[in-house]
């Protein structure tokens, strides 16, 4: 043993030292981390409650959270940067920012879906109901979170195509699925009753519901 740390005991000395300056630092970064990330929470929500309130966001905060190192803040801030844009008068502006969001692979596929709809939202009359239809296709879908939303403007759009039939199917559709919000369905079913299709639940939709 003596022999050993005659020989190795300066490099174990050494080891050990540089292996809790590693420790010391991991903590310090973990520390730190978890500061951050609570002080990027707090300005997500004061951005948040200021857009949900109707005022303008603070830039800053904003900016900070678009830099942000959480995809989930960033696409927070994006998505609250084109809904104020929106607010503003500017919708052109704002469907360009909400189209760069739906565009973005580096942002979650929730996100992006939430921008694609918004974006056709805004500029529903302006685009061809071709264009409209492809865009909103993979959303309006039965059992697609997006389907109440995406399924009414395709469903219009087919209208504005003269596709009544299709359309009406569509609302029935919308009306029949459960978890589509109930003044969504509402509504489509009246449109579906107007279109010639019935859109009541069956005995055997109601069980399966």
């Amino acid at each position: 043993m003596i022999g050993i740390w005659q020989r190795f005991g300066r490099w174990i000395v050494v080891a050990v030292v540089v292996g809790l300056a590693a420790f010391g630092g991991w903590l310090w970064w973990d520390h730190h981390s978890k500061q951050v990330s609570g002080e990027t929470a707090e300005k997500a929500q004061d951005v948040l409650r200021s857009a949900a309130t109707g005022q303008a966001p603070d830039a800053a905060a904003l900016a900070v959270l678009k830099g942000a190192s959480q995809p989930g803040y960033r696409a927070a801030a994006l998505l609250t940067e084109a809904g104020v844009t929106a607010q503003k008068g500017d919708v052109a502006k704002a469907i360009a920012l909400y189209g760069a969001i739906a565009g973005n692979e580096d942002i979650a596929q929730p996100y992006r879906d939430l921008a694609t709809v918004r974006k056709v939202a805004l500029g529903f009359e302006q685009m061809q109901p071709q264009a409209v239809i492809d865009t909103l296709k993979p959303l309006a879908v039965a059992g697609n979170p997006w389907f109440g939303s995406a399924g009414e403007m395709s469903a219009i759009a087919y209208m504005k195509m003269g596709k009544k039939d299709v359309a009406g199917a569509v609302f029935a559709a919308i009306a029949k699925d459960k978890t589509v919000p109930a003044t969504v369905r509402s509504r489509a079913r009246q449109m579906a009753g107007l279109l010639g299709v019935d859109a009541l639940l069956t005995e055997e939709d109601a069980n399966g519901a």
